[in-house]
């Protein structure tokens, strides 16, 4: 969808996935990993905030970037009544350059928000905001549509994408929402050093 498509569901309220709270598997993992040094995170496609939200409460430094206008808005105001400290701005995080690079990136089903013929063009995004041997930490909603957004893809295809730019350091289904239970996975990703160039990514689902 476009930006004004997103933004037009924002502002009519129609956000079947806006679920009021950050993703269960991202509360886990930051709950099962207190040791990891803690750095600037950037979340794309942040909606209205709650993964920021957890991330800035476990110490990083938090940015959310979506693409409609009322989602920043909205993130801006919950993180402000919430008594937390967070960076948004608007950013069409396919196409923009970043407004630096980030020691981690989190998303949350936003692989699966786009369409898939600009899967390469995601890959390519997360490797101009990450750092070099950043890390890349992704819920992706396997098991959806087939009609999307979302739109489906499978673990394997997300390795064929990912595996030439990425070392995978563990994968696992997470806890999820209630309907989403069992449908997700999450990936944790660390950049390679040895990642061939972006024009190779390979044209999978």
């Amino acid at each position: 969808m476009s930006c004004a498509d997103w933004e037009k569901r924002y502002q009519a309220r129609d956000m079947p996935w806006e679920k009021g709270e950050p993703s269960p598997g991202l509360v886990d993992f930051l709950s099962a990993h207190p040791e990891l040094k803690r750095g600037r995170v950037a979340v794309p496609g942040c909606g209205t905030g709650h993964d920021v939200r957890a991330l800035a409460a476990a110490g990083f430094a938090a940015s959310g970037f979506d693409i409609a206008p009322s989602a920043i808005s909205q993130a801006e105001a919950k993180t402000k009544a919430a008594g937390l400290t967070a960076t948004y701005a608007r950013a069409d995080f396919l196409h923009a350059a970043p407004p630096q690079k980030f020691d981690w990136l989190f998303e949350h089903t936003l692989y699966c928000a786009v369409q898939p013929h600009e899967r390469e063009d995601y890959v390519r995004a997360v490797l101009r905001w990450l750092k070099p041997g950043g890390f890349y930490l992704a819920v992706n909603y396997i098991l959806c549509g087939p009609e999307g957004p979302p739109w489906p893809t499978t673990r394997g295809k997300l390795l064929q994408r990912f595996t030439p730019h990425f070392e995978l350091l563990a994968d696992w289904t997470p806890r999820s929402y209630p309907k989403r239970a069992g449908r997700e996975r999450m990936f944790w990703w660390s950049g390679r050093t040895d990642a061939r160039p972006t024009p190779g990514i390979a044209k999978t689902g």
